[in-house]
């Protein structure tokens, strides 16, 4: 392959993932958004978002621990 195939095919690719990266950006901004209305209507309902945030790291970090010691005794 000479080097302007090889030229030719890198500067493809690049063009290839700066399209999908732009995709995903959008696919993360309607995301972003979708939540902000959520979050606020769960507000507007008296939900306490960072008390169930806070529950859920917890739960999260004792499973964490309770596999990490499961593997040691192992």
């Amino acid at each position: 392959m000479s080097n302007e195939e090889r030229i030719g095919f890198h500067k493809g690719c690049l063009d290839t993932l700066m399209k999908e990266r732009e995709e995903l950006l959008k696919i993360v901004s309607v995301t972003e958004q979708l939540m902000t209305v959520h979050i606020k209507s769960l507000k507007e309902l008296g939900v306490d978002l960072q008390k169930d945030l806070e529950e859920a790291r917890k739960k999260q970090a004792e499973a964490k621990n309770g596999s990490l010691e499961q593997q040691i005794k192992k």
